[in-house]
């Protein structure tokens, strides 16, 4: 299959980073999302992360004009019938993803593959929704997307090897190293990460510790470059719920019941970085 046209649907955190990562390695971008705000914002966060890429030598300035110039933002998502591959990067949220696979399967063409960047998700249900079910497939990055080398490739019950095939060589020539999943609830990475933020949250609420003193402890006992805490605030309080939720529900073992403190938090807004404040206070948004 001759991919040259990408189509990333949803412009936020992910969306943005994966447009950035096609974009620079000459793919074609068709970015989309539902209002041009955001559209706005993404190309601005793109562009900021290409020139830093350049203040580190790691691009040219000239290669950082060509790889803005291959992305094609906007709303009208009847523009992806052109693409010849899809990454779907939406909220985490089924009803959301449910609602966009199938209208992807009325806009592009029969052959083409659906993958979704979903982290809990499962793929056998989106696929479920659409014509084409061998065509439908989880291709995870991890956030930051332009830096993180895995992909976890996940294969719902009726992906093809032709469509497995065809996702592993991509994330190899994105330069990035893929690794095979099944469709569980979380799959790997999501299903060990985020217990682990959601148990940190426990120690907090519990008055075990404090958050700084949480994260000191993962930093300087378990050498993680961030503590669990940090983490939480840098995903998005109300991504890890998201993903605490299907966890919750998928495997029904109450050891994933989401920390009474993360749902308070997310009530209130305090969603992390993005807000301004998480179980820190940032300056901004």
């Amino acid at each position: 299959m001759d991919i040259k046209t990408v189509g990333v649907l949803g412009a936020g955190t992910m969306g943005n980073g994966i447009a950035h990562v096609f974009a620079k390695l000459g793919y074609k971008v068709v970015l989309r999302d539902v209002e041009q705000r955001f559209l706005d914002r993404a190309m601005d966060t793109i562009s900021k992360n290409l020139e830093r890429e350049v203040s580190k030598n790691k691009i040219t300035a000239e290669q950082r004009m060509q790889a803005l110039a291959q992305i094609a933002p906007g709303v009208d998502r009847g523009a992806l019938a052109a693409c010849d591959f899809v990454v779907e990067a939406a909220t985490e949220k089924f009803e959301i993803k449910a609602e966009l696979f199938r209208e992807l399967d009325r806009i592009c063409r029969p052959e083409i593959i659906l993958s979704s960047n979903t982290s809990s998700i499962s793929i056998t249900k989106l696929a479920a929704l659409t014509k084409r079910p061998d065509k439908v497939i989880g291709m995870h990055f991890f956030n930051p997307v332009p830096m993180m080398k895995l992909v976890e490739v996940i294969r719902g019950l009726a992906t093809s090897q032709e469509t497995f095939d065809v996702v592993v060589e991509l994330a190899k020539k994105l330069e990035k190293t893929p690794i095979e999943v099944n469709d569980f609830p979380g799959f790997v990475g999501n299903r060990v990460l985020i217990p682990m933020l959601n148990e940190a949250m426990y120690a907090v609420m519990e008055g075990v510790a404090t958050p700084e003193a949480v994260d000191e402890v993962f930093q300087l006992g378990m050498a993680h470059p961030m503590g669990p805490l940090t983490l939480a605030d840098f995903i998005g309080l109300d991504v890890c719920l998201e993903i605490m939720r299907v966890l919750h529900a998928g495997l029904g073992d109450s050891k994933y019941r989401p920390c009474p403190l993360l749902i308070k938090m997310v009530d209130a807004g305090w969603l992390g970085r993005k807000s301004g404040r998480g179980f820190y206070q940032y300056d901004g948004k």
